[in-house]
């Protein structure tokens, strides 16, 4: 039976305290069978113990990764709900006892499989990828004003990355009509205060900035609602793909060189 070892520490200590208590549960289950315990309360329990865990575990798991922004969010919920999909599939109802005894142990060889390869090839490396919606160092211009306008429009975009993978959410439509909203209006916030100041820093390069700004916007404003109501999901990725691109390229090829002639 696997045992738990420092291999699968992820270094978050809620998970792996609850990483843990799931290895102790089967653990005991499995005992309980070698013991020759009867197998229909220690299958049914097992079964019930391991749905409410998921329920619990995976809430937790996946609302740190949120947290954090992790990138690999998408790719978990994936895992988690086939995990879950597999236990609500298992029923042990009606079986006779040796049906039932090989089923629980095929149960708990298939737990095993598939916590050594969920844990040490996705759970340890939660919070060690770092998300493209970041807004890192090296997107800072150095200008405080500049700086903390373009961290919020990084927010916006990793929104529009988690409206995309919200698997619970099927009709996104009013969602996306307020995130576009509120990306039109804050980015002629920022750039009304981006040129004011470049005004004030008597900026050579003011004038480009006002023709790719004013470029900007015209993009969103062809922003077809119609579009985004038949097909959200394929538009919301070609959308969140031109935002990405064009503010880090706009920032590191442009908004960096403000500060040179302030």
């Amino acid at each position: 039976m696997l045992q738990f070892t420092d291999d699968y520490l992820t270094g978050i200590p809620e998970i792996d305290k609850e990483h843990k208590q799931l290895f102790a549960m089967l653990e005991q289950t499995n005992k309980e069978v070698l013991q020759g315990a009867d197998i229909r309360t220690t299958g049914m329990r097992l079964l019930n113990d391991l749905k409410d865990y998921a329920a619990s575990h995976f809430a937790h798991e996946e609302a740190y990764m949120e947290s954090i922004d992790d990138p690999e969010l998408p790719r978990q919920r994936k895992a988690h709900k086939a995990f879950i999909d597999r236990m609500e599939n298992t029923n042990f109802i009606g079986m006779p006892d040796d049906t039932m005894r090989q089923a629980v142990t095929d149960l708990l060889d298939y737990m095993s499989r598939w916590l050594m390869h969920h844990i040490l090839g996705s759970d340890t490396l939660i919070g060690k990828t770092q998300s493209p919606f970041a807004f890192t160092d090296k997107y800072k211009t150095g200008i405080e004003l500049v700086d903390s306008e373009h961290r919020k429009l990084f927010d916006i975009m990793g929104r529009v990355n988690a409206l995309i993978h919200n698997e619970n959410l099927y009709d996104r439509f009013d969602e996306i009509v307020e995130l576009i909203n509120e990306l039109k209006d804050y980015t002629q916030f920022h750039f009304t205060d981006e040129e004011r100041l470049m005004e004030e820093y008597h900026y050579s390069g003011l004038a480009a900035q006002k023709k790719a700004h004013q470029g900007f916007i015209d993009e969103l404003d062809k922003i077809d609602l119609d579009s985004v109501d038949e097909n959200q999901e394929a538009y919301l990725e070609d959308l969140l793909e031109y935002l990405l691109n064009w503010l880090s390229g706009h920032i590191l090829g442009m908004d960096k060189k403000i500060r040179d002639e302030r």
